[in-house]
């Protein structure tokens, strides 16, 4: 534990009174889980909080007591500004490009670039939420039981249910801790990991019919039209790169997904333990960690999906 850097913030959030908080674009359960575990701790200890996801709560987070309270964009003023599980500010979305330095960043990505004026980054930690499992109580705030869900969900999430070649004995120890508060870990893992709405069993569907094999990396991909037919309501890959890292025989999976912003939004996936996945993402301006990673790259899929394999292949010596 960072004793210097946590008293900073102890005593940054002690000041605090109206705070915004806001994780990065098309978030995932370790976006969500540390968004809310801090933002209801905070409104616990009787600050104003709001929220932020510029993609809003997927439907498959909904099942988590204060994601209804989550908004796409601050209202108020503020005299805090904090982002969590954020490798770089422009993951939080456009709307923030103006909204000033955040005060804290809170990270496990080691790729972040230190953009806040507090910086507590521990890229050991398998999940952002569970950097905030061992801090919140140095912070002199509670983890209930609402808390202790969202923090489980984003630990569970990040390491597709400690499959992940990061977890330690000190992420099932935390896992343990916040299971203490009276957390059914079996329900939040079939509601994060394992349920799907049938949208996104199409999406998938389609995404599974595209699977190309290549000089040890498996690739799918996923097109608007492909999302049209689904009726999938989401922008992100319904989670299919988790089923595409199930697949035996290769070091590194791969999702595309064409994005309507001219955009192609990639996911990197280790397959192997010595493969760091980190260093493509971040040569393509994304971001992560050794097991997984990701970007989002302006222009076609024709035009980026050759490009980004032929690199990826350079970068891993594939």
């Amino acid at each position: 534990m960072n004793n210097q850097i946590s008293g900073e913030i102890k005593n940054r959030i002690a000041d605090a009174k109206k705070v915004v908080i806001a994780s990065h674009v098309r978030p995932d359960g370790d976006a969500i889980g540390s968004l809310l575990g801090l933002g209801l701790a905070l409104k616990d200890a009787g600050k104003t909080v709001e929220m932020i996801l510029v993609d809003g709560a997927p439907a498959s987070f909904k099942f988590l007591e204060g994601s209804e309270l989550i908004r796409k964009e601050p209202s108020g003023d503020h005299d805090t500004f904090i982002t969590v599980d954020c490798a770089d500010f422009k993951r939080t979305g456009k709307i923030f490009e103006n909204f000033g330095q955040p005060d804290i960043n809170i990270d496990h990505h080691k790729t972040n670039e230190k953009f806040g004026k507090l910086n507590l980054i521990e890229a050991d930690e398998v999940a952002t939420a569970a950097i905030l499992t061992n801090y919140l109580p140095a912070w002199g705030l509670t983890i209930t039981k609402p808390i202790a869900a969202a923090l489980l969900t984003g630990i569970l999430t990040d390491t597709l249910g400690f499959r992940t070649s990061n977890v330690t004995p000190e992420a099932l120890r935390q896992s343990a801790a916040l299971m203490e508060a009276g957390i059914d870990l079996p329900e939040i893992y079939m509601q994060s990991l394992v349920r799907k709405s049938f949208p996104a069993a199409k999406y998938w569907g389609a995404g599974l019919s595209s699977l190309q094999s290549e000089s040890g990396i498996v690739w799918g991909t996923l097109t608007l039209a492909d999302r049209k037919s689904a009726g999938y309501g989401g922008n992100d890959d319904a989670d299919l790169i988790n089923m595409i890292s199930a697949i035996d025989g290769n070091k590194v999976g791969m999702v595309f997904v064409e994005q309507s912003d001219h955009h192609v939004k990639i996911s990197w996936r280790a397959l192997q333990p010595d493969i760091d996945v980190s260093p493509v993402a971040k040569y393509f301006k994304g971001g992560g960690h050794a097991a997984a990673a990701g970007a989002d790259i302006e222009g076609t899929l024709a035009e980026i999906q050759p490009e980004v394999l032929k690199k990826t292949k350079e970068l891993l010596n594939l």
